[in-house]
């Protein structure tokens, strides 16, 4: 039995689909093997198993390397990976489908996956194959989470920062310019950030102010902080996990129905980035 997980990260399209997918992975017992793109940005190197690298998204490609590897599940989690392009995999292959998404889009698939706290398995019926089994709602948390909530942690920053491994909308640095300059703050994100020279030239005269990048302790600064400003993304979802108040900035398309969950759950969201309404929301918790 072996599994093949399709996915990629860059600057530009982020790290969180690659971040779940090393979670979903340790459920399969058989050997499991990753397919991705050498983007730029990438975090291949931080994922622990075997990565085949691909020369782009041809479905030629892939259903090659699915043959290769005589591979009896496929998990994809790629936006840029449809329907047609499933069933042609399926056609061709033969394997067995499990599709994650985010978005209620239409997939060819044998399992389909939305590991959202907002997913609704109902909103799938006209865009899945009959028979089709769904998984919903399950959030997939990092095992440091939940060993970190266990701990008890002295709170020594007042703000986390967490916008993502790439922050490709640079919000980061408009937080930190917009935040009152005598908070104590952290800043969580990782070398895939295309700002991360310009986070350092910011925080270098600022000792309130400490820069985690590819931090292997993320759950532990999370505990650390007694607010978060984040991204309405895979990272709320480990916020809310961990119990800690928050503030979501919206930073792309995607996020749309997680930002719109968590207004209905009367959390503070920003659906885009302005630092007078940022002000507004984060003085008002």
């Amino acid at each position: 039995m072996t599994t093949l997980i399709r996915a990629d990260s860059s600057s530009t399209i982020g790290l969180g689909h690659i971040m779940r997918d090393v979670v979903l992975a340790k459920e399969f017992k058989e050997e499991v093997f990753f397919a991705c793109q050498n983007l730029e940005g990438n975090i291949i190197e931080h994922i622990p198993y075997e990565v085949k690298i691909l020369q782009s998204n041809d479905v030629d490609e892939l259903i090659a390397l699915i043959k290769s590897l005589h591979v009896t599940l496929l998990v994809i989690d790629h936006y840029g990976i449809d329907a047609i392009y499933e069933q042609t995999v399926k056609e061709a292959t033969g394997v067995k489908i499990l599709s994650l998404d985010d978005t209620y889009e239409k997939h060819h698939c044998d399992i389909l996956l939305n590991p959202n706290v907002y997913a609704d398995a109902s909103r799938y019926e006209a865009f899945v194959p009959k028979g089709c089994e769904l998984r919903c709602g399950k959030p997939l948390i990092r095992e440091e989470f939940h060993t970190e909530k266990t701990i008890q942690r002295e709170k020594i920053y007042d703000v986390c920062i967490a916008m993502g491994g790439s922050d490709s909308a640079n919000i980061t640095l408009g937080v930190l310019k917009t935040l009152p300059s005598t908070l104590h703050v952290s800043i969580l994100t990782t070398t895939a950030n295309a700002h991360l020279k310009d986070l350092h030239s910011f925080v270098a005269d600022k000792p309130n102010i400490a820069l985690h990048v590819n931090s292997n302790e993320v759950a532990k600064v999370l505990h650390q902080s007694c607010f978060v400003i984040t991204t309405p993304s895979v990272m709320v979802q480990e916020v809310l996990f961990m119990e800690l108040p928050f503030l979501a900035i919206q930073t792309a398309q995607n996020q749309e129905e997680m930002a719109t969950y968590l207004q209905q759950k009367g959390y503070p969201v920003l659906k885009e980035w302005n630092a007078s309404s940022f002000m507004r929301l984060y003085n008002a918790q």
